[in-house]
């Protein structure tokens, strides 16, 4: 999709500072990010190097991409829940759980395609 106008070109070039700044964030402050990060830079090359066809490379760097996305979706949520306040409350509890659990079956995921594109 082409900007129209400068207008629409800024807000493009102001939504990639605020992600660049969101990306930087998580890795200063999220330790799970970070080692999610350092093992997807090790995975991208083995994706493009073990997948036979372009199907395959993107089923392998798309699991790797989804972990990373996740990861930072549970990121949001915990830093929204730890804003409200730290008394412990059933509810915050339970989202943290749900966004843990999303980054687990994520990561779930990742094995499940990699071991099947790679080994049958």
């Amino acid at each position: 999709m082409k900007p129209k106008n400068k207008a629409d070109f800024q807000r493009v070039i102001n939504a990639t500072k605020y992600s660049m700044k969101g990306l930087k964030a998580a890795y200063i402050n999220e330790a799970a990010f970070r080692q999610e990060l350092w093992c997807a830079i090790i995975l991208f090359p083995l994706a493009l190097m073990l997948g036979e066809t372009n199907i395959e490379k993107i089923l392998l760097i798309g699991t790797i991409f989804l972990v990373l996305i996740v990861e930072l979706l549970n990121s949001a949520v915990e830093a929204v829940v730890d804003r409200i306040g730290s008394d412990f409350h059933e509810l915050s509890g339970r989202a943290k759980d749900f966004g843990s659990a999303a980054v687990f079956l994520s990561m779930i995921l990742l094995a499940i395609t990699w071991i099947l594109v790679l080994f049958f």
